[in-house]
């Protein structure tokens, strides 16, 4: 074998990043500069040093949420093994304000029809959500910075594409987000087993707005107090409960044959 071609193969180039996901800090940097939006920054626990903690700081103020992690696990992230102390996860698409939800509605003449996700962990559950809440025509999903999947590669790809056309706000704190919604004149649906109100006995023509629990535990106590009305789906066979995406759809189905 030719040994320059042995040389060359030698050296290869480093494996690139998995999608929505940047590490050292030059590049996150420059990513914060170009206002990309972060969902988290990990930051090797222990590293105190000035620039890292100025890049922290940075992160907090564009919404990022920041998390200390071992440095072991920075290099298990890591492919390239340089990540210099900070791996972010960005999002696959621009996150919308809740004002944008609105005004969708607005321009298309219709009631609000908005999905809330409380806390949903499994990308696959979120992507589903969102394809199913705009092939229903809703106007937007509204998710936690804080304990929830956000917007990822995974979700995107989930969707099939809903997330080019649905808008999806990010808040604080879910329940706060609820208050101001029916501030906004929108009554708060939550799913729960134990609902006093069945699912074909609710009103879903007006403004509102749809809650879906974490995927084990349900809706956080906080977020179920602002619920105006506990909806219970039928459940005819031996399992308690519907995927939280499947659980969605009902609804929203549910929703639209109401609306037309």
């Amino acid at each position: 074998m030719d040994k320059r071609y042995e040389k060359r193969k030698a050296v290869q180039p480093p494996e690139a990043l998995p999608e929505g996901m940047i590490e050292g800090r030059n590049a996150v940097t420059e990513a914060l500069r170009s206002g990309r939006t972060i969902d988290k920054l990990y930051i090797a626990s222990g590293d105190t040093d000035k620039a890292l903690a100025r890049l922290a700081a940075q992160a907090k103020d564009a919404g990022a949420v920041v998390v200390q992690v071992d440095r072991r696990k920075l290099n298990d992230m890591s492919p390239t093994g340089a990540h210099q102390g900070v791996i972010a996860s960005v999002a696959a698409h621009e996150y919308a304000s809740i004002d944008d939800l609105f005004a969708l509605a607005e321009q298309r003449g219709e009631a609000p029809l908005l999905v809330v996700c409380d806390e949903l962990s499994d990308p696959h559950n979120l992507g589903a959500i969102l394809r199913t809440a705009e092939c229903a025509g809703a106007h937007g999903l509204i998710i936690p910075k804080r304990r929830s999947v956000g917007l990822t590669a995974v979700v995107s790809k989930t969707s099939a594409g809903a997330v080019e056309y649905l808008p999806v706000a990010r808040v604080s704190n879910i329940a706060a987000a609820l208050e101001e919604l029916k501030q906004r004149g929108v009554w708060v649906y939550g799913t729960a087993a134990d609902g006093a109100t069945r699912l074909y006995e609710a009103d879903l023509k007006g403004p509102c707005a749809i809650v879906i629990g974490n995927e084990g535990a349900g809706m956080g106590r906080l977020v179920r107090e602002r619920c105006d009305v506990l909806v219970s789906i039928p459940m005819k066979g031996q399992i308690s409960s519907l995927n939280a995406s499947a659980a969605a759809a009902v609804l929203l189905y549910e929703a639209v044959r109401q609306r037309s």
